[in-house]
């Protein structure tokens, strides 16, 4: 078991020592928390073990400074904002923890992290992931976790070869959190109170290892914000993409094992025409995700929540009101947002699902009005976010507590630029990370005083999850009753919070019980 060895007095030139079972860490004081960044997880994926699980990380001897971020996983650029100070590269499994410097007569809950970025993009390096202000309120441990993406972490070649292993970015998590269990209390954590949360892709790592067998007893409460829940495809669709990639490398099938030795440009080059095609031939597809292998997801998450057979653990899950919004301020493929390819979207549905008549289709579209750009918007926000979460929702709160929320809050800039609650926008709510990006337009018009009152409201009810499994915020902000089927509590954030049973019971009742995924 780790140790804890940092010093014990807040003072801003300390360089704290944390003891792993690889080794000892430094890290440094930020004010009232010590910061380690880069701390290795596990060991380098170049060379053999590029498609291969996650390996043991290297030991090493002495001290080892952990104070700048480590290689972040390759990825094409895309419209996940990076720094360019940062480096890319396959020595990318490491996390960032954040600890209060003062120490504690109790070990302190922890809160994990998983970034989004559409399973392709992103790092836990970015500037609005930074968890000291979390950790500064709510007197607890953050970690965020960097693991591989896009073609090294979710496009599932398992078919091409045993050198290939399915879900790597998952099992990658998964290691991540065997790390905070064996290691967590060298930083004053403790690991049997561990919150596992994340955002768009990241919270469909969450939902999809709370179905996971692998993933049981690493994590104690769950928060999945946006996410992405029914976006798992069978090994049958997996394996057609493997091949169209090999395709785009000139590779046959009988050479796939040079995939081990290509050059990472290449492979993220070919990678990157992959992940704009497929979206652009197949409206609300993805190229790589999770894949159902029959060991880490022994079946589709969906179907594993619906069968109660999800991770019996406290769950805040929701979405933001306007998602799709920022799909179409960036042009993005990865969401359709214009009417013909929200049409499109639902004749694959329609395909994927003989139960769906064409005449259940065409209900759902007319609800929408889907030949109008507003409701295609809607319906694209309903069906790869808002409809999953909701359905997950239904099924987990039958055993265990269940908390919905809506995010509807926006500064006047965001709605004037008709984003609104768009997705991801509750990032520096939650963090309390306000202009992390560069020309960060969100305050030109003002709005930055009741924004930091929502974010303070917000991290107040996170951080009380994190510590309690409840997320009551103790600060005379609105009672957040429990979700359940009888009484559909809903938390919807904006300027003044307010409890509504069912906010958007008509769309609700449009798509029906029946789960529909993009498998």
């Amino acid at each position: 078991m780790s140790t804890q060895v940092f010093d014990t007095l807040p003072d801003e030139g300390t360089q704290p020592i944390a003891r792993t079972e690889y080794g000892d860490v430094r890290g440094r004081r930020q004010g009232s928390i010590d910061v380690w960044r880069g701390v290795p997880y596990a060991a380098s994926t170049a060379g053999p073990n590029r498609f291969r699980p996650p390996q043991p990380a290297q030991r090493w001897d002495g001290v080892r400074d952990c104070l700048e971020f480590g290689e972040i996983a390759p990825q094409s650029a895309g419209f996940v904002p990076v720094d360019s100070g940062l480096h890319m590269g396959e020595d990318c499994l490491w996390l960032n923890v954040w600890a209060p410097a003062t120490p504690s007569e109790e070990p302190r809950p922890v809160m994990v992290w998983l970034h989004g970025g559409a399973f392709c993009l992103g790092t836990a390096a970015q500037a609005i992931y930074d968890g000291l202000r979390l950790a500064e309120t709510g007197d607890l441990i953050v970690v965020s976790v960097n693991y591989r993406l896009g073609a090294l972490g979710f496009l599932d070649l398992s078919a091409l070869g045993a050198e290939f292993t399915t879900n790597l970015g998952l099992r990658d998590q998964i290691l991540a959190l065997e790390w905070v269990r064996d290691n967590i209390a060298a930083f004053g954590g403790d690991p049997g109170s561990v919150t596992l949360f994340g955002e768009s892709s990241g919270a469909g790592c969450v939902t999809a290892l709370l179905t996971s067998p692998l993933s049981a007893g690493l994590f104690h409460r769950a928060i999945a914000q946006s996410p992405p829940a029914t976006t798992v495809f069978g090994q049958d669709r997996a394996a057609g993409v493997a091949r169209r990639y090999l395709e785009l490398l000139d590779l046959p099938t009988q050479r796939a094992s040079e995939l081990l030795h290509l050059p990472i440009e290449q492979i993220i080059a070919a990678a990157g025409i992959l992940f704009d095609e497929v979206p652009s031939k197949e409206p609300g597809r993805l190229a790589a995700v999770p894949v159902v292998d029959g060991d880490l997801l022994p079946g589709y998450p969906s179907e594993r929540f619906q069968q109660g057979r999800s991770h019996r653990v406290p769950l805040i899950i929701g979405t933001n009101k306007d998602e799709a919004s920022m799909f179409r301020l960036f042009r993005s493929p990865i969401m359709p947002v214009t009417p013909e390819a929200v049409n499109a979207m639902l004749l694959g549905v329609a395909a994927e699902h003989p139960g769906l008549s064409p005449e259940r289709i065409a209900e759902i579209a007319s609800a929408y009005t889907v030949s109008t750009p507003r409701g295609a918007l809607s319906m694209s926000t309903d069906a790869a976010f808002r409809m999953p979460a909701r359905w997950v929702a239904e099924a987990h709160s039958a055993h265990s507590p269940t908390w919905v929320y809506r995010f509807d809050h926006a500064t006047p800039m965001l709605k004037a630029a008709r984003v609104g609650a768009g997705h991801a926008t509750e990032l520096p709510y939650v963090f309390g990370n306000f202009g992390s990006f560069e020309h960060d337009p969100t305050f030109w018009l003002g709005g930055r005083k009741v924004a930091q009152e929502v974010s303070g409201r917000m991290i107040r009810r996170w951080t009380a999850f994190g510590a309690h499994g409840v997320p009551a915020a103790l600060d005379g902000s609105k009672h957040w009753p429990p979700y359940t089927t009888a009484a559909r509590n809903t938390l919807v954030i904006d300027n003044v919070d307010r409890i509504v049973d069912d906010p958007d019971r008509d769309r609700n009742s449009v798509w029906g019980d029946q789960v529909v995924g993009f498998y």
